[in-house]
């Protein structure tokens, strides 16, 4: 992508949006004294939940049980009967403390309104004459439909290590093997933070550990997972043309924007 020139306007713009505050106020969940997320009061209170699973007090709402996650776990399911959770995977993320400490696990659909924070890997992939290998994400999902991506990325489940789902994704999404690739590497990580329409009220949280790899030639990423519309080798120029028109996801442009610049 050197050999195009990112407008400094569009730059600060993004960097804008990947740090954006609440559109309406929110207040801390807590558990065990240990603050975990965030949420709109109006909808914790309309959750209607038992006074010994939470209670709300000046400071924020405290979660109430010795397992946060079997109270979260009861959270979810009031929260899907009232319509406020996102998509329901049945898939469990981990929901760590501000100090790091792991205090859990949630049910992915209630991550945003609960404004807890999430963890996801990207693999940005180069071919050998330097073109960029993305991604079309497939129409029908229900995060960005049909914008562009890095060649790989995905949320880290609490089941996987970092490493785990870099190699999971990169196989389900690209059908291809680590060992496969050559010069694989970390390129860094970031927070990201802003509003968000998944779910009533959502607000992401999200820290993105970014790879960096080079694709031999002959080799070509196929889907495997049914998520992905297509794969594509982009010049720097197209990519930054298209990443300047906004057609790529917010975390892909943040990791390409950030390996242009490693």
């Amino acid at each position: 992508m050197s050999d195009f020139a990112l407008d400094a306007a569009w730059l600060a713009a993004l960097r804008g949006r990947a740090d954006a505050p609440p559109v309406r106020p929110r207040v801390p969940l807590f558990w065990r004294g240990a603050r975990f997320g965030s949420a709109e009061p109006g909808v914790m209170r309309a959750l209607g939940l038992a006074a010994s699973l939470a209670t709300e007090t000046e400071v924020g709402w405290h979660i109430h049980g010795d397992d946060l996650s079997t109270c979260l776990h009861s959270v979810a399911f009031a929260m899907r009967d009232a319509g406020v959770a996102h998509a329901w995977r049945d898939e469990q993320l981990p929901v760590t403390s501000e100090s790091g400490d792991r205090l859990g696990t949630v049910e992915r659909a209630v991550v945003r309104p609960l404004g807890i924070q999430t963890f996801a890997v990207h693999l940005a992939g180069l071919a050998p004459d330097g073109r960029h290998w993305v991604q079309q994400r497939s129409l029908t999902k229900a995060n960005d439909p049909g914008l562009w991506d890095t060649l790989m990325g995905g949320m880290i489940p609490a089941s996987d290590s970092t490493e785990q789902a870099l190699a999971r994704e990169t196989w389900e999404e690209a059908g291809l093997r680590m060992q496969q690739l050559r010069g694989l590497g970390r390129g860094g990580g970031f927070l990201m933070r802003r509003p968000t329409d998944a779910g009533l009220g959502g607000y992401v949280v999200e820290h993105i550990e970014w790879y960096r790899c080079f694709v031999p030639s002959g080799v070509v990423p196929e889907n495997r997972d049914g998520e992905v519309q297509q794969f594509r080798l982009m010049t720097g120029e197209e990519l930054g043309q298209r990443l300047q028109r906004d057609e790529f996801t917010l975390e892909a442009a943040l990791v390409l924007v950030a390996l242009e610049s490693a």
